[in-house]
């Protein structure tokens, strides 16, 4: 037969002390789970942004290996009709970093246009700019279609290798014979993107033909 304090002591529950007590190390459980949580989450936030910032570069890179691999001698008429362009032109006083035209334009339609494709690079307020444009001897009323490469880029510096074995910054070269000069190519082209994270990146591309 069990005793009146035996009873009392199985019928005991837990006192207010030890309640608080068992709060505060949930509570304190839960912070420490939830600060692993967020540090963690944190982490594979910050993978994919690299991850895409790295397929970002990849693709500017490989888009500006493409253009130069496969320039073409082809020159341009202006929008006025009214002289040529050069395939390959880069001035520090035009507009874009370099416009080019290149072969090798896909066209999986089958639609009546042709191969070639005129291209031009811009950087503006960081961004570095693809132009294109869907005929080779544009006019005013054809706007150029455009694709943002990368961002958070700092400048872009290009220099061009000669057959003479010179490196140039300036396309055509300014020792240049005027005859064919529009239709000229180098052998060689230095791409140098100096970006605001990766710092500077230099690609040496040969042009092929």
């Amino acid at each position: 037969m069990s005793t009146p304090v035996a009873n009392t002591a199985r019928a005991r529950g837990f006192t207010l002390v030890e309640v608080l007590v068992a709060m505060a190390i949930f509570a304190i459980v839960s912070v420490l789970a939830y600060g692993g949580y967020n540090q963690a989450w944190r982490h594979s936030e910050r993978a994919h942004e690299q991850m895409a910032r790295l397929k970002e570069l990849q693709t500017a890179i490989r888009v500006m290996t493409q253009d130069f691999e496969q320039l073409s001698p082809r020159p341009v008429r202006d929008v006025l009709g009214q002289s040529l362009q050069p395939a390959l032109t880069a001035d520090a006083r035009s507009d874009g970093i370099v416009t080019l035209t290149r072969a090798g334009w896909s066209n999986p339609a089958g639609m009546p246009r042709s191969t070639l494709q005129r291209v031009q690079y811009v950087l503006d307020d960081g961004k570095l700019l693809r132009h294109h444009w869907t005929v080779l001897d544009s006019t005013l009323s054809n706007q150029p279609v455009q694709r943002e490469l990368i961002g958070r880029v700092k400048q872009v510096k290009l220099r061009f290798l000669d057959r003479g074995g010179t490196w140039s910054e300036q396309w055509p070269p300014l020792a240049a014979q005027p005859q064919g000069a529009d239709r000229s190519r180098p052998l060689g082209v230095e791409v140098v993107i100096e970006l605001e994270d990766y710092g500077t990146i230099t690609r040496l591309i040969e042009v092929g033909g």
